[in-house]
């Protein structure tokens, strides 16, 4: 294993050398939190696919195919679709509103303060995110070094809030295109044909294998329909994926770039189901799907690639693990903190935004590290995160970008409503059940209807500020003030 051990360790050393680098280069808040929206189509694309794929759509991609076979891609496929209609549809206009997170962009069309409860909802949403990821580290640490699965996520967690702390978005952004590539060559390229040639073929596949393996619907209508309302929809409103699409350089970057993203999703669905059905055939009996990955690697692939593709599975959590822990400090500090702190703050007092933005993601990523010690299930908490992304922001974001007779209070209702109905109904159906984001968003919804209608209509004045900046005549982000002499 030495071979694979130094394969490792270059490629942690390489991860904070890319922190130390992006240090030098964050010199503004636009810098540190959207990489001065300076992104062009190469590199946004291979960042945003980095962070869409984790440790989830890798490790549990290749469970799901172990699982069920093909229809196993269905998780990661949505994903890959929610990141299609985000790209195609939305993605132009939320690059041109020039906001730094989603709360900020409720405020803005809103004109009130539904803002401020979306940004604890989307809070909690990117801190379970993050942690979900780091616990993953335990996983690949435990293959490579036999570590203890505390040791193991204090490893990799300081090492992701290190180059985070250090060069905010610049060092995420230049860590997660290495990631991106080093993902496409261990999984895309090395492991997946191997999978496939040490399984036989897909002819020895297909013989040793139930037919249900090579259903597309296999895993059942209602559960792809379940992914679909958790992941398509959360790829299109959560504050990970927003915080990418602001930085993109322009319009062109944000919609052809995230196209180009969401189709290598798809294709990375697809690879993941087929490695879960070869070692299907070559591990039948394994106590639990989501060891198949780590089983695969560690027994049928020769020395070196190995190390490259286990370096694969912790650049996928990596990635998803620095996204969401920059996302959380961003909302953590700009949306929750910042208003309380300005509520206070004596007029003209300096605040360095860097340096602030730099100790929010050190102290959120102690919070990471530490929760994901204390938790234990990881599926349950995040269906608890997206559950509550899903049931109480879809609409009032939506609505926001698509529905002008929507109004503050209608969506404060909508956030307020869902995200309480879906905690009621995961108390009463469990945190697993469908049936939480099922009402939970239908009731948000049609709170958010009614309310809208019940009450004034949206100041004018709000909405021609806000188509302004849909439109891109305005080019002040709405967390700096406009000099006086404007």
């Amino acid at each position: 294993m030495a071979v694979d051990y130094t394969v490792i360790v270059v490629y942690l050393a390489g991860m904070l050398a890319m922190g130390w680098w992006g240090m030098r280069r964050a010199q503004s808040k636009s810098d540190f939190l959207v990489a001065g929206r300076r992104l062009g189509p190469v590199m946004y694309s291979g960042t945003m696919a980095a962070i869409v794929l984790g440790g989830a759509s890798t490790i549990g991609g290749v469970g799901l195919g172990y699982q069920y076979g093909l229809s196993g891609a269905w998780m990661v496929f949505t994903i890959g679709l929610g990141l299609l209609a985000l790209s195609v549809f939305f993605s132009a206009r939320i690059a041109r509103l020039k906001v730094y997170t989603v709360s900020e962009m409720l405020d803005l069309r809103y004109g009130g303060r539904a803002g401020v409860i979306s940004g604890v909802v989307m809070w909690a949403y990117t801190l379970m995110l993050a942690v979900t990821s780091t616990i993953a580290y335990a996983t690949i640490f435990d293959v490579l070094f036999d570590m203890n699965r505390t040791l193991a996520i204090i490893l990799g967690g300081s090492i992701v809030v290190a180059y985070s702390t250090l060069g905010g978005m610049w060092s995420i952004t230049l860590t997660d295109m290495v990631q991106f590539v080093v993902k496409t060559i261990g999984v895309l390229l090395l492991l997946l044909p191997i999978a496939v040639v040490k399984a036989g073929g897909f002819s020895e596949m297909k013989a040793k294998l139930p037919t249900t393996y090579f259903d597309p619907l296999g895993i059942g209508g209602e559960t792809i329909f379940t992914y679909v309302l958790i992941y398509t929809f959360g790829m299109l409103i959560g504050q990970d994926i927003w915080q990418r699409v602001f930085t993109a350089r322009g319009d062109t970057t944000a919609k052809w770039g995230g196209t180009v993203a969401g189709t290598y999703c798809l294709v990375y669905a697809l690879a993941g189901a087929v490695i879960g059905t070869a070692a299907k055939v070559l591990y039948p009996t394994l106590p639990s799907a989501d060891t198949a990955f780590a089983t695969i690697v560690k027994d049928e692939l020769p020395v070196g690639v190995r190390g490259l593709v286990l370096a694969a599975a912790l650049a996928a959590v990596m990635s998803t693990s620095s996204g969401a822990l920059i996302a959380c400090a961003t909302v953590a500090n700009n949306d929750i903190w910042s208003r309380l702190r300005g509520a206070v703050r004596p007029q003209g007092e300096e605040h360095d935004e860097v340096k602030g933005n730099r100790v929010f993601i050190l102290v959120m990523g102690i919070a990471v590290i530490c929760t994901a010690i204390a938790l234990n299930n990881v599926v349950e908490a995040l269906t608890v995160a997206y559950n509550l992304l899903v049931g109480g922001l879809l609409v009032p974001i939506l609505g926001g970008l698509l529905w002008k007779r929507g109004t503050a209070q209608g969506a404060l209702a909508s956030v307020v409503v869902g995200g309480l109905a879906v905690i009621g109904l995961m108390a009463t159906y469990g945190i697993l059940a469908n049936e939480p984001v099922y009402y939970g968003l239908l009731s948000s919804l049609v709170v958010y209807v009614a309310v809208s209608l019940a009450t004034p209509a949206t100041d004018a004045a709000v909405l021609a500020a806000w188509r302004d900046r849909l439109a891109g005549r305005s080019a002040e982000p709405l967390s700096e003030p406009v000099p006086a002499h404007q």
